[in-house]
């Protein structure tokens, strides 16, 4: 899987119109297109391509949508499956959720994660790994350490879109 991800800081509403519409994927990639243009930036943060490895290193090296556990599974693409047509993947964390992920970001740190990405194959990965790669996703783990525990402060759910 290619393509940019984004994690976006919700409130209750938007998670409302976004679990009526979860049937619907061109309803849902409408209400994702309407609200990343209208956030807050503090409320934003970009994994660019490294949610790929990240998500890989917090699980079991896999993409699979329900690899590893809670809450490090939730980080990038676990918790409840919003839309995955349409050129769009949107995973939710409900804002009860967003503290556990937060607090279970916190202590990574840079050994453990540079032993994870080291140890899995990564297959079907469209980067280049190597240096450059492990750094890019090293800095979206302390971005998403700080951005979970702000969405966790301010009692907002999560989610992650990926534009494949």
């Amino acid at each position: 899987m290619a393509g940019l991800g984004v994690h976006l800081a919700i409130g209750e509403e938007v998670v409302s119109r976004l679990l009526a519409a979860e049937d619907d994927a061109d309803v849902v990639a409408m209400i994702v297109r309407l609200i990343e243009g209208d956030l807050d930036p503090r409320y934003v943060y970009s994994t660019d391509r490294a949610w790929d490895p990240l998500h890989r290193c917090l699980t079991n090296g896999t993409l699979a949508l329900d690899a590893g556990s809670f809450p490090l599974s939730h980080v990038v693409l676990g918790g409840v499956q919003l839309c995955e047509d349409d050129g769009y993947l949107v995973s939710l964390v409900r804002a009860d959720q967003v503290p556990a992920v937060a607090d279970a970001l916190t202590p990574i740190d840079r050994q453990w994660l540079r032993t994870r990405y080291n140890s899995f194959e990564f297959p079907g990965y469209a980067g280049t790994r190597g240096d450059e790669d492990f750094e890019a996703t090293w800095d979206s783990v302390r971005g998403l350490a700080d951005f979970f525990q702000a969405a966790a402060q301010d009692r907002r759910a999560v989610i992650f879109i990926v534009k494949l």
